[in-house]
């Protein structure tokens, strides 16, 4: 029996995810049957680049909402009750050996934007905070070689 896929997600990350399918769907999809329309009014399909782009332009829109509708549909939402020790969802400040300090939030794959300072449970940073407490110095297996870092702070 196959295993059935679940994303894990924030709350957060459920809602944008909903927001983003809801904005293709009701803007993007007939922005594109548009163009297709007009494209078409111009004639010969063969050599018509407009044709081609918004072709490729709704098979991009309709993979992605295949794809959203999927993950939303196989989502688990993670609750961050739990402030004492990191897991998804937390906002966790560290401090690195050199004194730099950085926030980051927890979330699911789907969700992780590293310049919005989002980072995957399943990243090498991220899998090493879960599950600690503030205080705890970790240390991160990373393709560069470990490192260590101290949790100043969850929330």
């Amino acid at each position: 029996m196959k295993k059935e896929q679940k994303f894990i997600m924030t709350a957060e990350g459920y809602v944008q995810a909903e927001e983003e399918l809801n904005e293709l769907k009701t803007v993007r999809r007939p922005e594109v049957i548009k163009a297709l329309q007009e494209a078409r009014a111009l004639g010969d399909l063969s050599e018509n680049a407009d044709y081609d782009a918004a072709r490729n332009e709704q098979a991009i829109i309709e993979a992605k909402i295949s794809e959203l509708e999927f993950k939303l549909e196989h989502a688990e939402i993670i609750d961050n009750a739990n402030k004492s020790e990191v897991n998804l969802g937390s906002n966790v400040k560290i401090k690195y050996d050199d004194g730099e300090e950085e926030e980051y939030k927890i979330v699911g794959s789907m969700e992780a934007d590293p310049f919005d300072n989002k980072i995957s449970n399943e990243s090498p940073l991220g899998i090493a905070l879960l599950n600690h407490k503030i205080g705890d110095v970790v240390n991160v297996d990373s393709p560069n070689g470990g490192y260590n870092i101290t949790i100043e702070a969850i929330s």
